[in-house]
This record gives C-alpha cells, sequence and structure tokens, in this order.
C-alpha cells in the first residue's frame, strides 16, 4: 500500500445538495467539529457544498455558510442535472488530497471522519461506510434496497460493496483515476469499484434524515437500480436471448405435439383462447427483449452527442481549495491535471 505524500496533507469534505434548506442549518455545525476533527489530524481541511440547481433556499443559506466560515467553498450549478452529476462537480473541484463523501441529508455521521482518516493513513485508497442498520426507512426500502445490492452484485463483473453508498473517503490517486471516466450515465457507486485501489470498509449505523424529505420515491429509486444495472452489466441483454430460445424451443415442442395429434387421432387444433394465450405471451417476451436492448440503445444515444456532465453557474473557492481552470467542453481528462467536466458559465 501507499503513504500519503507531504502535498497531499488536504482533504475536503464534498456534499451535493438538491433543496436541503431544512437539513443544511443541522448539518453545518456537525460538519465544522468534523473539519476542526481533521485539523486537529495535521490535515488542510475544508468543504465544498455543490448545489444542483436548488429551488428553495438552499443557496442562500449555502452563502452564509461561507459568509461565517472561510473553510467554506461554494459551487453552484446552472440547473438540476442529477445526484450523481452534482457529485462528478464536486470531486472535480478537488485537486490536492483527498475527498471525504457526504449526504446532504444528515444521515452519513461526519463524526466517523477520523476514522475514515486512520485508514486513508495506513494506504488505502477507498474508505467506505457499510451500514448495518438503516433507522427512518421504511421495511419496503429497506428490504428493495438490500435485494438491489446482492442483484448488480451477481449480475454485474465490477465490485460494488453491499450496503454501500456514496459515504467514503477517495484518496488522491483514486480521484485522478475516477477522472477519467467521462460516462453520461454515471453510477457512482459502480464508479468507485470500477477504478480499483485498495479498499476497505468502516461498519456503521445509519441515521434518519435530521430534517425534510428524501428526493427519492420509489420511482426514482427503480430508475436508479435501473441506471446502476445497465451501466455495469450486460447480463439483461444475455437473459433475453436465453428467455427467447427456450420460448422457441417450448413453442417449436408444442407445435410438434399438436401436428401429432392431428395426424394420429384426428384432435381438433386448439381454437381462440389458446391461440390469443400463445400470440399475447410471445409478444410480452417480445417486448420485454426490445425494451431491454432500448434502454441500452438509449445509453449509445446519449453518449454518442458528448455533451457535458455539468454547467457551472457560480464558483466561490474558499482558502485552500484549488479553484483549478476553467474546464471547456469537450468532456476529457486527464489523470494528473485538471479534470475536464463542463462549462463555467458565471
Amino acid at each position: 500500500m501507499h503513504r500519503i505524500a507531504p502535498d497531499d496533507r488536504c482533504l475536503t469534505i464534498v456534499i451535493a445538495a438538491f433543496n436541503e434548506a431544512e437539513a443544511l442549518p443541522a448539518l453545518q455545525p456537525r460538519i465544522a467539529k468534523a473539519l476542526s476533527l481533521a485539523e486537529a489530524e495535521g490535515l488542510e481541511a475544508r468543504v465544498l457544498y455543490v448545489d444542483d440547481g436548488s429551488r428553495d433556499a438552499t443557496w442562500d443559506i449555502l452563502r452564509g455558510f461561507a459568509a461565517n466560515d472561510p473553510r467554506v467553498a461554494l459551487l453552484r450549478l446552472s440547473r438540476n442535472f442529477g445526484k450523481e452529476a452534482a457529485l462528478t462537480a464536486g470531486l472535480d473541484r478537488v485537486e490536492r488530497g483527498a475527498a471525504f463523501i457526504l449526504d446532504a441529508d444528515g444521515q452519513d455521521p461526519p463524526e466517523l471522519l477520523p476514522q475514515f482518516v486512520e485508514k486513508w493513513r495506513e494506504g488505502f485508497d477507498d474508505v467506505h461506510g457499510t451500514r448495518v442498520e438503516r433507522e427512518g426507512e421504511g421495511w419496503l426500502k429497506r428490504a428493495t434496497a438490500h435485494g438491489f445490492y446482492r442483484l448488480i452484485g451477481s449480475l454485474s463483473k465490477t465490485p460494488v460493496p453491499r450496503d454501500t453508498g456514496d459515504f467514503r473517503l477517495l484518496s488522491p490517486r483514486a480521484l485522478a483515476a475516477l477522472r477519467q471516466l467521462r460516462e453520461r450515465h454515471r453510477f457512482m457507486k459502480g464508479l468507485f469499484g470500477w477504478v480499483g485501489f485498495n479498499q476497505v470498509a468502516i461498519p456503521y449505523q445509519r441515521e434518519a434524515r435530521v430534517a425534510g424529505r428524501s428526493k427519492f420515491n420509489f420511482w426514482a429509486l427503480w430508475n436508479f437500480a435501473l441506471e446502476g444495472i445497465t451501466s455495469f452489466s450486460t447480463a439483461p441483454l444475455r437473459m433475453a436471448t436465453y428467455i427467447g430460445i427456450a420460448t422457441a424451443l417450448v413453442a417449436f415442442g408444442y407445435g410438434s405435439w399438436i401436428i401429432l395429434k392431428a395426424l394420429l387421432w384426428g384432435d381438433p387444433v386448439a381454437g381462440w383462447p389458446t391461440m390469443m394465450s400463445v400470440i399475447l405471451f410471445l409478444g410480452g417476451v417480445q417486448l420485454v427483449a426490445l425494451g431491454l436492448i432500448g434502454e441500452y440503445l438509449g445509453r449509445l444515444y446519449e453518449e454518442s452527442k458528448q455533451r457535458p456532465l455539468y454547467f457551472v453557474d457560480s464558483w466561490r473557492p474558499a482558502s485552500g481549495v484549488s479553484s483549478g481552470q476553467v474546464p471547456d467542453s469537450t468532456g476529457a481528462s486527464d489523470a494528473h491535471g485538471t479534470a475536464v467536466a463542463g462549462i463555467e458559465v458565471g
């Protein structure tokens, strides 16, 4: 394992927020305390808030944080691009040291930061929090999350740790590797696993939201799960092929049996109800297969347009957080330079 270089003794807490005006005032004091703990560990600690096009008072509250604490940096996107893009925008701005990722709802405890830093100092590149308990969530959401992580783990060749979200610390070389992955459909949990390097889990108990409501309803979670599976596995396409072959074999066998009965015993061919059942079944199988193909084709279409991942409306660096260069629109990046992610328009 590698050791932390003297130039990398900088830590940035990255938080993507969308309409979190209720939760942020309760979270910021905990963040300030976590920054003090990191500074006590000999690190140059800062926090970077990314406003993902919020429509409430989130940006005004964040500006108040920055006015009262010089360790706060702010990045505002031109509109809501989604959590994955907002998180990418924040990580693109971390040019020195490690990044510690937190959710804006306060469910992941920033008080565990010293444990993450300790593992980083031992040489781990991806120190992620693994949930052993999820407070404030219904049984259905817990059950579906439990099943999703095990499903994608079995379908994908990319290691995706079970019951693990974005709550993690990434080393400088993990961040540099991550900046090279510029796909438009971003499933960050899979991308974290794809870059590899030395990884370790820290078990923790996830708390309930400090305030407000979750932006992820079951429809959003379903689309998120579909995004993850199609981004890191072609197993659904292979399954569609196998189902098609099995259906064809069953249909061929059944058709042969009908013909044989008619020739040997003169039995009449099954009538309209049987025919309609078979047609509807085969039509349903074909539509499901076409839908799977469409999901993958749609992702190819989005990638072919090569649009920037996001646009920056406002960037307010804090002391110690490098502002970097203004990215262009090519969507490329370099592991040892500034990540090119979008266009700064304000």
